[in-house]
């Protein structure tokens, strides 16, 4: 099973994303998810730390510079998706990671807080 902690710089960049309005509230996060292919070309352009940076966690059983090593995605390369971090809240809470599901909640509200709900 995988040992995952959260990723502070991922979170920290979702928190600013967020409080400067980059962010999407309607999507379906299974079609807006970006495919192995833009994780690729992301890495090839932006290296392996940009790349972190837009997931929630780290697994450090994984080797380093491997994608298995990020998980928990929050957008899609350009900005937040709320879909998203419903999607991390939901597969944390039924896989018992405690952490993450309360990083993921506490982006959800700071998203409602800014929009205004």
């Amino acid at each position: 099973m995988s040992s995952y902690r959260v990723n502070d710089d991922g979170v920290a960049k979702a928190r600013t994303m967020i409080t400067s309005t980059q962010y999407v509230l309607d999507s379906d996060w299974s079609a807006a998810q970006p495919s192995p292919d833009d994780g690729n070309a992301a890495i090839d352009r932006n290296g392996w730390k940009w790349f972190s940076d837009w997931h929630l966690t780290i697994d450090d059983d994984a080797s380093d510079e491997t994608k298995a090593r990020y998980a928990f995605p929050f957008g899609d390369f350009d900005r937040v998706h709320r879909s998203a971090l419903i999607a991390a809240k939901q597969r944390a809470a039924q896989n018992d990671h405690a952490d993450v599901e309360r990083a993921a909640d506490e982006l959800l509200e700071l998203l409602d807080d800014v929009r205004g709900d």
